[in-house]
């Protein structure tokens, strides 16, 4: 029985000429794609992934955060610059408190793709 995760390779060595220049030409820049790469970095931490779920529900406090998340506001506040600098949350403060929220709606549909991906 063959192993479904094996990768199959060609029997013969020969290049689609057409097809390579047709891809090298729609191909993003390098610093573009070095930026996506950056970008889903992001998403390979299980605490931010935890804060952006928390975030799809509610606008909160990093208080509320440390509280619901069981973590400190210390351990937070660090998810939450590297979440800032990446555009994916924005914060507004009201009195002495500062609200963090998903930065757009683009965030809830790359969660949400990305469980759906995961649920099949």
């Amino acid at each position: 029985m063959k192993n479904h995760t094996e990768v199959e390779c060609c029997d013969i060595v020969a290049t689609h000429e057409g097809t390579i220049q047709k891809v090298k030409s729609g191909m993003p820049a390098d610093e573009t794609i070095k930026e996506l790469a950056d970008f889903y970095k992001v998403f390979g931490d299980a605490t931010r992934i935890r804060i952006l779920c928390v975030l799809l529900q509610a606008e909160v406090c990093v208080c509320d955060l440390a509280e619901l998340l069981e973590m400190t506001q210390s351990a937070i506040s660090h998810q939450l610059r590297v979440l800032k600098q990446m555009k994916l949350v924005k914060n507004r403060r009201e009195g002495k408190t500062v609200y963090y929220s998903l930065a757009d709606g683009h965030i809830q549909t790359i969660i949400s793709q990305g469980m759906e991906h995961i649920a099949e």
